[in-house]
């Protein structure tokens, strides 16, 4: 399947998303669609795919202008899209997520659970992940919920496949096993579009790139014929310089102080130390535990036992307002659920953890909260319209750039960020690494939990590995490498 996309443009009411964009896909090839955040990449898919309609320009597949009908049509046509938030029924087991409307019926017509699990096994076999398919999807990890997305596309007799951020919540194993589905689905002449803010992917596997910035297509050529500084000053408009800025803080004194924090199943323990001004990575295996001790320290999660203690002052942590009392904030691996309310608005969600500030009696000043609001979209450059426009209005690495507006401030002294740049481009990245910096020059500690390993070895002070619920390892930046923390990583020592 060809497909050539010509002259498209789209506005929701006054912003322009799309300005005049050319973009076209050969027949079994991977094209990369490279931008900022807000840039466009999604809408245009969404277009592709008549999740939203185009104001102007044209669709042509295999030489024939076309638009279809709606998303399921596209999809029956052999496009089907992997969209970056995850669209999973939380209350269904994977398995039945896997077949939703598409289901197996017996002779007798009732569903044949057995007959669907053979072939989702045969599936998953082929990608080399074992998916726990009898088990509520909403129980699962972010990881394996994308997994199941994947899978459920691979399932389908798909000519075009559209992935959006598809390895930002997988390990390097289940990257690899994507990437290896990836070739042999590109040998099936099977077109692949893939979006995706990591370079190195970007240039191992695919074909031809295009760059968007702005709402327009600045560049389409072979990956060939470029390279990581042009690809960037394309999407940015700019040299960024170097990726990780350097760490000018000297951490100091202990600060947090986590003793034998214990959850059972999901880790045991647990203790470590946190210095003031410091940037603790936590690194690890998909489904070692990492986010799990987060979310009890935070009062998200209960823990069976275990003790906190911040400058030798123990912390009562029962639940988050505990929590956010004691002057801790947390930003969650999962954006859409639990860092935003998408139905808010950009003002609202910004201010909502800081909203008892601006109304010390009964009333709230809103004048003081708006200028408040406002000064941290422009801090975290949030790209929208109107501060007022709902969150769900804002692209997915933009929403994340409002969960961290909200939490920065309100003026932590210990920041737990849980995948804090998943799905966010690299110029935006070196922006929230640039902020980190900052906080720690003004005391702040923070706790990275990352899937990035360069990004937990570029920005770390010291390195937190998890196995299997358990501290494996904790390594010196000086001595820290990429082979030492998968060694912990793997239970290795």
């Amino acid at each position: 399947m060809k497909i050539e996309m010509k002259g498209i443009h789209k506005a929701f009411g006054s912003n322009k998303v799309l300005e005049g964009v050319d973009f076209d896909l050969k027949q079994g090839e991977i094209h990369a669609l490279m931008g900022e955040n807000g840039a466009g990449k999604s809408t245009l898919m969404n277009i592709l795919t008549s999740i939203h309609k185009k104001d102007a320009g044209t669709i042509t597949v295999d030489g024939e202008e076309k638009e279809f009908l709606n998303a399921k049509d596209a999809e029956d046509n052999g496009i089907t899209f992997i969209h970056q938030e995850l669209n999973i029924w939380p209350n269904l087991t994977i398995l039945e997520n896997l077949f939703l409307d598409k289901e197996i019926k017996n002779k007798f017509g009732f569903i044949d659970r057995k007959a669907m699990e053979k072939i989702a096994r045969e599936k998953c076999n082929e990608v080399g992940i074992d998916l726990p398919l009898k088990r509520v999807a909403g129980s699962c990890s972010v990881g394996q919920q994308q997994m199941t997305e994947i899978i459920r596309a691979l399932m389908t007799d798909a000519k075009v496949l559209i992935m959006d951020e598809p390895t930002a919540a997988l390990t390097e194993r289940e990257t690899e096993k994507l990437f290896e589905v990836m070739k042999k689905l590109r040998e099936s002449n099977t077109a692949i579009v893939y979006i995706s803010h990591r370079m190195e992917e970007v240039f191992a596997m695919c074909d031809r790139i295009t760059v968007m910035r702005d709402g327009i297509s600045v560049s389409t050529r072979p990956i060939s014929e470029t390279n990581y500084d042009t690809v960037v000053k394309e999407m940015v408009g700019r040299e960024l310089g170097s990726y990780y800025p350097d760490r000018t803080t000297v951490p100091e004194g202990t600060f947090l102080e986590v003793r034998g924090l214990t959850h059972k199943p999901f880790f045991e323990d647990v203790s470590f130390e946190l210095k003031k001004g410091e940037i603790l990575g936590v690194a690890g295996l998909m489904g070692a535990g990492r986010t799990e001790i987060m979310r009890s320290i935070f009062g998200i999660d209960k823990k069976d036992s275990g003790k906190i203690f911040m400058e030798d002052r123990e912390l009562h942590i029962d639940k988050p307002g505990d929590a956010i009392k004691d002057g801790l904030g947390i930003i969650t691996e999962d954006r859409k659920d639990e860092g935003v309310i998408l139905d808010f608005s950009i003002h609202d969600n910004i201010s909502l953890p800081s909203i008892d500030s601006f109304a010390p009696k009964t009333f709230i000043r809103a004048k003081e909260e708006k200028d408040f609001t406002m000064m941290m979209a422009e801090r975290l450059r949030v790209k929208m319209a109107s501060i007022n426009n709902p969150v769900s209005s804002l692209s997915g690495g933009n929403q994340q750039k409002v969960v961290i507006a909200k939490w920065v401030g309100v003026g932590p002294k210990v920041m737990i960020m849980d995948e804090p740049t998943r799905g966010i481009d690299v110029g935006a990245k070196r922006e929230i690494y640039e902020l980190m910096n900052e906080l720690t020059e003004r005391g702040v500690s923070i706790i990275m939990v990352s899937s990035d390993l360069p990004e937990v070895l570029g920005m770390s002070d010291r390195i937190m590995v998890i196995h299997e619920g358990r501290v494996s390892g904790i390594i010196n930046k000086k001595d820290a490498t990429q082979e030492l923390v998968m060694r912990y990583a793997t239970g290795g020592k």
